[in-house]
């Protein structure tokens, strides 16, 4: 696509206003200079008069296509926030219209359907990027830091987890046990950590999965864990949950020279859903992606965390900002996505594979004729 002139503000339309949509994209949206939130894709009145509440003058649309079909002057970027079995056919609708596309994840049920997507972007050179907001954890960042820096030596082993207690079922198409909902925590939570650790250490070469259904009632998987090989030969332990009555650490990552124990979530999802926003008045005497000094994590050697041992690492502070800076800053530029779909279709490969993993009790080999 041609690059757009760096005074022009962008106008967003945005499909979905469910948690997604409200609690992330919007707020996210508003606080980027340079993006303008113009239209909100809902059919639901409760919907509409929340967005028009919240975001005063914005265009309330009914469906999608309105961003993209018809007179009148269409939006610069399409995020798509909607339920996971709408994210294929609409960003296809929007690419093939020559219109931006950020999807949320999981971008598609399949890395083919995720290649698909990625060739139709390049076909029309129209931009397309997938929402992994956890790269922006304050944890995240953190850990990524330390690698770099060397302070943990040579990873051996990477343990994380995104585990809720949450025994009694909300309902909702995410825990819909319809295939064509790609419902569960293995493409929620899971496309988080997953992602997550093949950011720091690299591909996968070997999946093993664990999917349970622990819920009365429930229907798709509830409790899950996947261990992954790398390529670069550090193990990955990733569990994600909604029935830990007792959370374990956020993360635990193992080298040969130091450990680092981190608990705790980044605290930017838990800022937005309270109504905090990014930027200058925002309403919180903490700075915006901070945490106090006592979540800190620890750094150490033969000690545990708990009882003291070790030393505080300063947290870095979480930036979910910096995914539509860079968004915006693709679009006026040229400029790569902050996460493309290239990417998003490893980590579905991933996925796929641990579900088998877990439906036939075995270990899948991702590498090409087992090589």
């Amino acid at each position: 696509m041609n690059a757009i002139a760096p005074g022009t503000p962008l106008r967003v339309g945005l499909v979905g206003y469910g948690l997604a949509g409200s609690v992330f994209h919007a707020p996210l949206v508003t606080a980027t200079p340079g993006l303008v939130l113009d239209t909100v894709v809902t059919s639901d009145p409760g919907r509409q008069a929340q967005a028009r509440e919240a975001h005063p003058g914005v265009r309330i649309a009914a469906d999608a296509t309105e961003l993209w079909e018809g007179p009148g002057p269409r939006v610069d970027l399409v995020v798509i926030a909607s339920p996971n079995k709408t994210h294929v056919p609409l960003a296809t609708a929007a690419l093939t219209a020559g219109v931006p596309v950020v999807v949320d994840k999981p971008l598609a049920a399949t890395a083919a359907e995720a290649d698909a997507l990625a060739d139709l972007s390049e076909r029309t050179g129209t931009f397309l990027s997938v929402f992994q907001n956890r790269r922006w954890d304050n944890d995240f960042l953190t850990l990524r830091r330390l690698i770099a820096d060397g302070e943990l030596g040579e990873i051996q082993r990477f343990e994380s987890r995104f585990e809720r207690w949450r025994p009694q079922l909300k309902g909702g198409w995410r825990e819909s046990g319809a295939p064509e909902e790609i419902g569960g925590l293995l493409y929620d939570l899971g496309s988080h950590v997953v992602d997550q650790a093949l950011v720091l250490f690299g591909p996968a070469v070997r999946v093993y999965a664990e999917a349970d259904v622990r819920r009365p009632g429930a229907e798709t998987d509830d409790d899950t864990f996947i261990a992954l090989t790398h390529a670069s030969g550090v193990r990955s332990h990733l569990y994600v949950s909604a029935t830990t009555a007792q959370l374990g650490p956020r993360f635990r990552a193992l080298g040969s020279r130091a450990g680092y124990v981190k608990y705790g979530l980044d605290p930017q999802e838990a800022a937005l859903r309270d109504g905090l926003r990014p930027g200058p008045g925002a309403g919180s005497d903490q700075p915006w992606g901070e945490e106090p000094e006592h979540l800190w994590g620890r750094i150490g050697s033969g000690e545990s965390p708990l009882t003291g041992g070790g030393t505080p690492v300063p947290t870095l502070a979480g930036d979910y900002p910096a995914y539509y800076a860079a968004v915006a800053a693709a679009l006026r530029e040229g400029g790569p996505a902050p996460v493309g779909a290239r990417e998003a279709a490893r980590c579905l490969a991933v996925l796929e594979a641990a579900r088998i993993s877990s439906r036939d009790g075995v270990s899948v080999d991702l590498r090409p004729d087992g090589a």
